[in-house]
């Protein structure tokens, strides 16, 4: 397995590195200054009622959503860990700002970015405060995303839009979302998030991959039978591409799957969805947007998708 020999070499950088002083620590502190730096720029530009959702277009002005949108619990999430990181009281305060303004998308039973929105936010406010309030903020993201569940699909629903061209779309992104579930039962002791969450991860494993364990990025099901319908993409290249951050959703899913249940059907899905992208990388490892674009390598790269690999490498 690729993934086995990229592990060996890292542990073998580890050891080599740990064996003399040429690591430059020195180098750590520039970087969570630089962290710092960056994200109060982002502060000083959030109005109350958004959140920033990309970096500045050409005209320098950073691009706003609602704070309704699948992204807004990133921010917070991003102050929360910079507090961990620094201790600074100053982000533990932005962090809980930016938290607190999304008290509402808890009952919100209309999409399954619940995970993204809460989790992110919430669930770290929850895990460095132990503010028992936020937990229960996370029980009830988690009692809303159950009501997209279909039993006979065995998946959660993703998306209520473009209903004239998918029945019941479930989208590979969702596998982010199963994280807050796996933790709803741990914490509450209710086993019923996480049988859907493994149900969701099961069906998911099934109908979303190819033989080469590349994914795709949608697929709806006939809500009568159960059975997948059409498979599609909505943000990739074409219907039998790869989209570079789809692949990444995946990767991420299977590898978080397999820490909070210790299965090896889903340790084997890791791997070998990492594998599929350890063949399709750039040799700077920043994955193109889409790895079927015929105008690879003169294509556009997609940074968050090269993050989000990182992550799962770097747990698996």
């Amino acid at each position: 397995m690729k993934i086995k020999n990229l592990l060996l070499v890292l542990v073998a950088l580890i050891v080599f590195s740990c064996t003399g002083e040429k690591v430059n620590k020195s180098e750590f502190p520039q970087v969570k200054e630089e962290l710092s730096e960056q994200l109060k720029v982002l502060v000083q530009a959030i109005p109350d009622d958004k959140v920033p959702r990309s970096y500045p277009n050409k005209d320098g002005d950073y691009r706003m959503a609602g704070i309704r949108d699948w992204t807004c619990g990133f921010p917070a999430g991003s102050f929360w860990l910079m507090y961990e990181m620094t201790g600074d009281e100053y982000w533990k305060e932005t962090a809980l700002e930016n938290t607190l303004k999304l008290d509402g998308v808890q009952y919100r039973t209309t999409t399954h970015d619940l995970g993204f929105m809460v989790f992110c936010s919430y669930g770290n406010a929850y895990r460095l405060t132990g503010n028992e309030d936020y937990k229960n903020v996370i029980i009830q993201a988690s009692e809303s995303l159950l009501t997209r569940f279909n039993p006979t699909i065995g998946c959660i629903r993703s998306w209520d839009h473009n209903q004239d061209k998918w029945d019941y779309p479930v989208i590979v992104d969702n596998m982010m979302n199963l994280e807050m579930l796996f933790w709803a039962s741990e914490v509450t002791g209710n086993p019923k998030y996480r049988e859907v969450a493994v149900s969701h991860a099961d069906v998911t494993l099934e109908n979303h991959f190819r033989d080469d364990w590349s994914s795709y990025h949608v697929v709806s099901y006939d809500t009568i039978t159960g059975e997948p319908v059409l498979k599609h993409t909505h943000q990739g290249l074409h219907h039998e591409s790869a989209w570079g951050r789809g692949q990444a959703w995946g990767f991420y899913g299977y590898t978080m799957c397999y820490r909070e249940t210790g299965d090896k059907k889903y340790l084997n899905a890791a791997e070998n969805i990492g594998d599929y992208i350890l063949e399709n990388l750039p040799e700077d490892m920043v994955s193109y947007w889409d790895f079927n674009d015929p105008a690879i390598p003169n294509t556009n790269r997609d940074a968050s998708a090269a993050a989000i690999m990182a992550s799962a490498f770097y747990e698996l």
